[in-house]
């Protein structure tokens, strides 16, 4: 296809007359069929939904073909809408558009849905079995020609996927506002959204995939080996320097789990991960993500023994059921140092998760015919999986939950992994590792994406983030060396790691004064031209202030206050006028919808003053929100970092705890 005409068809929105109906493509990796859970009205509800975005010329020939992709499928997708040209990151200049902001969110949707990319990508759902960008192709088209036509003086706004239309606004306001699942608290049920997603009405975004900042699985490549490193350290024994020889067991290769081998790589050690799905096993092996494939355990088990005595830095895919791999390890009295979990358990009952004993295929036809039976045996696969996982764990294995909702929905399956107290027998990641060495001092997720697609300008982007962190590191109070260490470190590597899929995209953590000093390079670099076009700034939602969520980001608050979500909607609100390109506000994600309200933004720079300015405003905001909430929360490490916060900038006032003691308390407790 020409560029023009690729501008042409994005233009025309959803066109006059419909395109020809296309065919189901079993070369891509699907969305499994949705539970039946509409009524028979609920069903007509359905179908008038979808046909509200047709003239009434199309609506009979439509309604058929929407009815028939309601029962074969559980939703209403529109396939006949899907585009005719490549869905992929462009360079910015090849968008139609009349704001280049708009044109850069166009660039990060289509990153969203690029096959190389997306999980489901004719599903328009990127990660974790149900994490959409949109609903349907018709609400991709009407985005994409209201991004052409807008200019910066207007706002489109999203409703979960539908965008409601462009409204007057200014220059300094954001162009995107998203919301994502925002249901009344009462109505946040898992089947609650089965409904409302089937009607057309909500959907799951998700983190970023339906907050355009997804950049393929390098960002939980990053994440995942910081958190494979420093819970390998939990394990060294004296005089140990690395990982090697080191055992890490996991689960998923599907979406964000994909990125676990080449975690498993980077931190040195043997990394095992079960897919049960072989589709998504081969995309990772073909991309290079994992280095071996493997279907029987027989010929697994040895290389495992050979991979450890070795010291290799190896990872394995085994293409089966997880349970099955635990099970074995347990039997051949294989020693595991490291084992978690990242099968999508926010989404038990809808593909997320697969019992054992049941084929992909099987399980995929039990899910929409015998939903009842389905969620049986997915407990009953829970609860085999736990009693494997304990035995291993006595033997000296650290396990920890990685904020996929493994341990919750393992409990409410009956499996043995309390302790006393009520709490879980293993710890959240974010617990152990992220929140107290990371979360507190305001390291997170900071990512960026050059808009040009050349690799020269991400190169020069590396470089000078590297430089940046660097020169920080020479004057960084000790409490934060290691963190920034580990990130000199990943950034210098990147390149080498080949982490880019879709987009030309990194990630790395840095804290407020390293995400600030970062961009204000980049701008600089832009504005001078030794990057050739703009750069969008943005973040995970897994984040220091971006998410609220008691099983994960806010899991080490312990004041009781992280079942609340103030901070994750005093954040989207303020970087809302501080100079976000655009914001989103989501309900699930991660754990599960109902479990977490969750936040982000994108800011796109041009090397102008005006982009150092919002910059500076937004990022200090978008960090030191959640390190004010987490010293609220007398997190000891929020405390300090606060305080220097402070000294460093005198307008800013932060209400500090005092500390109360325990033993009085108690003994204040006991009096009459």
């Amino acid at each position: 296809m020409t560029l023009q005409a690729f501008q042409e068809e994005i233009r025309a929105g959803i066109p006059d007359q419909l395109p020809a109906a296309k065919p189901y493509d079993k070369q891509i990796n699907h969305a499994p069929k949705r539970k039946e859970i509409l009524t028979e009205q609920e069903q007509l509800l359905a179908l008038k939904n979808a046909l509200r975005y047709f003239p009434e010329r199309h609506h009979a020939k439509l309604a058929k073909e929407f009815k028939e992709e309601l029962r074969r499928y559980g939703r209403i997708y529109m396939y006949r809408l899907r585009p005719d040209y490549a869905m992929k990151a462009r360079p910015i200049e090849e968008y139609p558009a009349r704001s280049r902001q708009a044109a850069a969110i166009m660039l990060m949707i289509q990153n969203n849905l690029d096959p190389a990319v997306a999980q489901h990508p004719h599903e328009l759902i990127t990660y974790g079995g149900n994490g959409a960008v949109f609903q349907n192709w018709a609400q991709y088209r009407l985005t994409m020609k209201y991004l052409s036509e807008m200019t910066d003086e207007q706002t489109l706004v999203m409703y979960s996927g539908h965008p409601m239309g462009l409204f007057p606004s200014h220059r300094d306001a954001p162009r995107v506002v998203v919301t994502n699942g925002m249901v009344i608290p009462n109505y946040s049920k898992p089947d609650d959204w089965e409904r409302m997603n089937a009607l057309g009405v909500s959907q799951y975004g998700q983190m970023t995939a339906g907050s355009y900042m997804y950049i393929g699985p390098q960002g939980i490549v990053h994440g995942t080996t910081i958190t494979v490193m420093n819970a390998a350290r939990k394990r060294f024994t004296e005089g140990q320097q690395d990982a090697r020889g080191m055992l890490f067991v996991s689960s998923g290769l599907g979406g964000m789990s994909g990125a676990q081998p080449k975690a498993g790589n980077i931190s040195q050690v043997v990394s095992v991960v079960a897919e049960i799905n072989p589709k998504a096993a081969a995309k990772r092996y073909e991309q290079g993500w994992v280095d071996e494939l493997h279907e029987s355990l027989d010929e697994l088990i040895p290389r495992i023994r050979q991979a450890v005595a070795n010291r290799e830095v190896v990872s394995m895919a085994y293409v089966g059921n997880v349970v099955d791999l635990w099970e074995r390890l347990v039997k051949e009295d294989i020693r595991v140092d490291l084992g978690s979990d990242q099968t999508s358990l926010h989404n038990p009952w809808a593909g997320g998760y697969y019992p054992v004993g049941y084929s992909y295929e099987a399980s995929n036809r039990m899910m929409a015919e015998e939903p009842k039976r389905f969620r049986e045996c997915v407990q009953a696969s829970l609860r085999r999986q736990i009693d494997a996982i304990n035995k291993l764990a006595a033997r000296g294995m650290y396990f920890f939950d990685y904020g996929n909702a493994f341990l919750l929905e393992a409990s409410r399956a009956g499996a043995d992994v309390m302790a006393k107290g009520g709490t879980f027998r293993y710890p959240s990641y974010v617990q152990d590792i992220m929140g107290p060495m990371f979360f507190d001092y305001g390291f997170g997720p900071f990512r960026w994406v050059c808009t040009s697609g050349r690799a020269e300008d991400l190169a020069e982007t590396d470089r000078l983030a590297a430089e940046v962190l660097e020169e920080i590191r020479r004057t960084a109070p000790a409490d934060i060396c290691g963190q920034l260490d580990d990130n000199i470190h990943w950034i210098r590597e990147a390149g080498k790691n080949r982490l880019v899929v879709g987009s030309q995209a990194r990630i790395l953590y840095a804290d407020c004064a390293g995400r600030t000093r970062i961009a204000e390079a980049f701008n600089r670099a832009i504005r001078e031209g030794r990057i050739s076009a703009p750069v969008v700034l943005g973040r995970d939602h897994h984040d220091v202030s971006g998410t609220d969520s008691p099983y994960r980001e806010t899991s080490n608050i312990y004041d009781g206050s992280n079942r609340t979500a103030d901070m994750a909607i005093q954040n989207v609100i303020g970087d809302s006028f501080r100079g976000a390109t655009w914001v989103s506000i989501h309900n699930g994600g991660g754990v599960g919808w109902g479990e977490v309200i969750n936040g982000g933004f994108g800011m796109v720079i041009d090397g102008s003053e005006e982009a150092d300015r919002r910059l500076r405003q937004m990022l200090f905001w978008d960090v030191n929100n959640g390190i004010a909430r987490r010293s609220w929360a007398r997190n000891q490490g929020a405390v300090e970092a606060i305080r220097r916060q402070m000294e460093q900038t005198p307008a800013l006032q932060v209400t500090l705890p005092h500390i109360a003691d325990d033993e009085l308390l108690r003994q204040v407790l006991k009096e009459d």
